[in-house]
């Protein structure tokens, strides 16, 4: 008796004693090149732990607390390597690449699988990429800062893991992979997805920084109504959920088809509106992982009376926030704007918001006017999207001398009865499919915006309207489904912009 319960005291103590590593580190990963590799984990408190890989090996004690963590050397794109790290247990991780690391984050067009993409089985069928690899953050909340995420391991891309990918996150990596002459050509690419459907951009900004300016009190304000009036959406959801329980059972006898299940709103304990919630469950857990740098869809839940003014500051906020989590200086942050579709009226909102962001250091914006579906707020056209954050990324972070935006406004001034418009990246302006361009309105001191007539004049456009006779400022595109067709030589569209602040 006393024999066995020594045994089974022995075998707990060193089941304690595992060094055990977070999801994040897995066989098949992709780890950043050029900078330290970190590795790190739990053991022990005062347990030796070695990490050796890629021809260095590091010694390291755990806290007090049973943490630990190494920086191993640097290492140029290769592989496959092997990371292997021994405490009074050893773990081996195999199939280890060095390549660029990517976090792919956001909303709903960011989670959007490969499967529900345009052309979905042929590029399934295609996604034959073995260097490709891709990790999938489950959805998860917390009112604190987590030290780990909840992951299945790391993946390669092939038919069979393929549906499952970001369909944006998927075509950004691949155009980066295949891009002939590019630094990133052949490169291997880890794609790190950490995204959720109908979230606002305060759910992924740590509470540092929320509290760091007043304007963002609203979002805290909107979480604390909300939660008061949780009863009563509970009990709402309640009955609407007794209902589908009778209507599920229903089809099953009958056959019919069966009816969507009632799901509770984000804005519920523990939902995915909470402030800094998603932050704090999907992000933070992600730091210690050095990364190449982020990509961002995101912005139709801020699109609403109460969010859309703020928006703006708010994501200027949350990318200085993640850099300054991250610790790796102003790291590549490329982003989608959004999609023309028949929302509502603060969709130009936002999408001006995200033209004011590119006054961040290292950012690049994909424009997306053209592409989107009016009555469908998840078009499938996700090739052009990843196609135009790759572009960004080709030419911003790997160096390579190509046109990667369309024309975006630089500045407005008074041209007699007319405004004169400069525009940044305007070779070859032209109105794509011939004719007049459209999609220009100008106004007076008064900012009633009235249909203006546009015609290109060399790396500028000329914006008037008869009725107009002192024009003061001019937008663009301004609607949630603008008709507009400024382009430049390259084929990309122009952005939406107004000329005021």
């Amino acid at each position: 008796m006393f024999r066995t319960f020594l045994t089974s005291l022995i075998l707990s103590c060193a089941a304690q004693a595992a060094v055990t590593l977070p999801a994040l580190l897995t066989d098949h990963m992709v780890v950043q090149r050029g900078i330290p590799v970190h590795i790190w984990g739990k053991a022990l408190p005062g347990e030796d732990v070695k990490v050796s890989f890629h021809g260095d090996t590091k010694s390291v004690k755990a806290n007090g607390i049973g943490s630990w963590g190494v920086h191993l050397a640097p290492a140029d794109a290769g592989g496959p390597f092997e990371v292997t790290i021994k405490g009074t247990n050893e773990i081996v991780l195999k199939d280890v690449l060095v390549g660029d690391v990517w976090v792919a984050s956001g909303q709903s067009n960011m989670e959007f699988r490969l499967n529900q993409a345009a052309n979905g089985p042929a590029e399934i069928a295609a996604a034959k990429y073995p260097k490709i690899r891709r990790i999938k953050v489950e959805h998860r909340v917390s009112e604190f800062p987590l030290d780990d995420v909840s992951a299945k391991p790391w993946v390669e891309l092939t038919p069979e893991t393929a549906p499952q990918v970001s369909a944006v996150a998927y075509f950004f990596v691949r155009n980066l992979f295949e891009g002939k002459g590019s630094a990133a050509q052949g490169v291997p690419q880890g794609i790190i997805d950490s995204s959720w459907g109908g979230t606002p951009v305060e759910a992924w900004t740590s509470y540092r920084a929320l509290s760091s300016d007043p304007a963002f009190l609203p979002a805290f304000n909107d979480w604390a109504i909300a939660m008061e009036s949780y009863p009563t959406v509970k009990a709402r959801y309640d009955v609407n959920l007794a209902a589908w329980t009778e209507a599920l059972e229903a089809a099953k006898k009958s056959g019919a088809k069966v009816p969507a299940k009632p799901a509770l709103p984000g804005t519920v304990p523990g939902g995915s509106w909470e402030p800094a919630g998603l932050y704090n469950a999907m992000i933070a857990p992600l730091v210690p992982f050095g990364i190449k740098g982020a990509l961002w869809y995101q912005g139709e839940s801020n699109a609403a009376a109460s969010r859309a003014p703020v928006y703006g500051r708010e994501f200027q906020a949350m990318i200085r926030d993640w850099r300054k989590a991250w610790g790796e200086g102003d790291f590549p942050f490329l982003f989608v704007q959004l999609a023309n579709y028949k929302a509502n009226p603060f969709w130009p909102d936002i999408r001006e918001a995200q033209r004011q962001t590119l006054s961040l250091a290292n950012t690049g914006m994909a424009v997306t006017i053209d592409v989107g579906n009016p009555t469908d707020i998840h078009p499938t056209n996700k090739q052009d999207v990843g196609l135009r954050l790759a572009l960004a990324a080709r030419a911003m972070v790997y160096g390579e001398k190509i046109e990667y935006s369309g024309p975006t406004l630089r500045m407005a001034a008074r041209d007699g009865a007319a405004m004169r418009l400069w525009m940044d990246h305007a070779a070859g302006l032209n109105a794509k499919g011939g004719g007049a361009v459209r999609g220009f309105e100008i106004a007076g001191s008064n900012k009633q915006f009235v249909p203006a007539e546009a015609r290109i004049d060399g790396g500028t456009v000329v914006v008037s309207a008869a009725g107009v006779a002192d024009p003061a400022f001019v937008r663009y595109a301004w609607s949630d489904n603008p008709d507009c067709n400024l382009y430049n030589a390259e084929g990309l569209p122009a952005s939406p912009f107004r000329s005021f602040e």
